[in-house]
């Protein structure tokens, strides 16, 4: 189980992070920027969403994860439409939620990379992903979370109580 934030009341909601049935998968009509439904069909790679938990439960950001050269990449992540920015959004702690699923994914590796994550970051992001995230530059865009960042991480955004 996973904790977000509701923004406006400033309460812990239920979540959780699970693969998305069909009729889950965001869609770019909705609002988002990738079309998942293509990326949840890649080869060595595995979709996931995070959605709240209750009567009527919501999609709050999506994640896809590529195996690679014996390595866990962060390919895709997105938060929902109503989720982006400071003034409107409705829930808090998705990304970071999701990154730190992702952290605890790089654990259950067979190889010298077990507790890397590694991503792609777009040039003005980089900054925040090492501040927010504890993040760090490999080579160019590449950057990575180590396993102490990434014990951190889950514990900050999925032992959250």
């Amino acid at each position: 189980m996973v904790y977000i934030l509701d923004v406006k009341n400033d309460q812990l909601v239920k979540a959780e992070i699970v693969v998305p049935e069909p009729n889950e998968i965001p869609l770019k009509k909705d609002g988002w920027n990738f079309n998942w439904r293509e990326l949840s069909k890649e080869n060595n790679s595995r979709t996931f969403i995070l959605r709240t938990i209750g009567l009527n439960p919501t999609v709050e950001g999506a994640l896809q994860l590529k195996s690679e050269n014996e390595m866990l990449i962060m390919n895709t992540l997105e938060v929902a439409p109503h989720n982006i920015g400071r003034k409107n959004k409705k829930y808090d702690y998705v990304a970071g939620s999701l990154i730190a699923f992702a952290c605890k994914e790089s654990f259950k590796l067979k190889s010298a990379y077990k507790g890397f994550l590694t991503f792609m970051s777009k040039t003005s992001l980089m900054k925040w992903y090492s501040k927010k995230y504890g993040a760090s530059v490999g080579l160019g865009q590449r950057m990575y979370i180590d396993s102490e960042n990434g014990l951190r991480l889950i514990n900050e955004y999925l032992e959250r109580k």
